[in-house]
């Protein structure tokens, strides 16, 4: 019995939610994922799906197996595409979206570099803070700052954003700096829409522990730039992240809040439709971002004032 193409077929089968589904999928008989299914049991001496005429059902042992199996099977897929990928020449339209400012910012200048070294690949990029369909709106690729992960798509991690707590020393010598995080309820600040949790920032003590703050917005935005500039006229205070306000910071037009205080880390990820036949333009694009923002992002190599 091939072990691998057993395990590919269980896969199959449970993602399609039947045999039949699955035989058309793998392009083969039903009689053929029937024997691969009942050689699999056999060898497992388990049963692994309880069938009847009308469902289908996963066992425990099922369950178990079939997500190592699915892991595996991507694991497969990935190292076939990085051999297939290096043997073609990446070329053709490349469909990325990316969050506005970071996208401004932290991409833009790495395009020219990107072009001389793969000059027949042609680049759409298009900047939206807000969450796309990838799939649905027709991109290769998308660069997210999240910390829900990516979903039901497939994801390499590129760097790790940090946000901060900063505000206008105009702002400070008016309000006063809080002394806790509890006093941030007494102030004014600014909120990020698409911030899991807008009015409320999570906050990291020397010991790594959590407190959760209810803070209270004068304005809210979808948009890091509004709030670091809000913030520069000395609106309120901000959590914004370093790439966007870190030159600020060291510059001294903003100044931290609670610096004793960190904020958790968020995860700047390349999300793609899958891993399987990643197409020599996608990947290469892949591997240019990870290497550029490896180790620490370029963005706080300079460290924070």
């Amino acid at each position: 019995m091939d072990r691998l193409r057993a395990l590919e077929v269980f896969v199959e089968v449970v993602r399609r939610e039947g045999f039949a589904r699955a035989a058309e999928a793998l392009d083969t008989s039903p009689a053929n994922v029937t024997r691969y299914i009942s050689d699999l049991e056999a060898h497992l001496c388990t049963r692994l799906l309880n069938r009847s005429s009308r469902k289908m059902s996963l066992t425990a042992s099922g369950e178990a197996l079939y997500e190592r199996a699915r892991s595996i099977i991507d694991d497969v897929a990935e190292a076939e595409a990085v051999v297939t990928a290096a043997t073609l020449r990446p070329h053709g339209l490349l469909r990325i979206n990316a969050p506005l400012s970071f996208g401004v910012l932290q991409l833009a200048p790495l395009w020219p570099l990107f072009h001389q070294q793969f000059p027949d690949v042609a680049l759409e990029v298009a900047l939206i803070d807000r969450v796309v369909d990838i799939v649905e709106e027709g991109y290769d690729l998308a660069i997210r700052i999240s910390g829900a992960g990516s979903g039901t798509h497939a994801a390499r991690k590129l760097a790790t954003s940090h946000n901060l707590l900063c505000a206008s020393p105009d702002y400070l010598r008016r309000a006063g700096a809080p002394a806790t995080p509890a006093e941030l309820q007494q102030h004014q600040c600014i909120g990020y829409s698409y911030a899991a949790m807008a009015d409320q920032w999570q906050l990291l003590d020397a010991t790594g522990r959590p407190q959760t703050v209810k803070v209270r917005c004068a304005m809210h935005t979808n948009n890091g730039d509004t709030a670091r500039i809000a913030a520069l006229g000395g609106m309120g205070i901000i959590c914004q992240p370093t790439f966007l306000v870190g030159a600020d910071v060291r510059a001294g037009r903003l100044v931290r809040v609670l610096p004793e205080y960190s904020v958790p880390g968020i995860d700047v990820l390349a999300v793609y439709p899958s891993r399987r036949h990643l197409s020599a333009k996608v990947r290469v694009m892949i591997d240019f971002l990870a290497q550029h923002f490896q180790g620490t992002p370029p963005w706080d190599r300079a460290g924070i004032a």
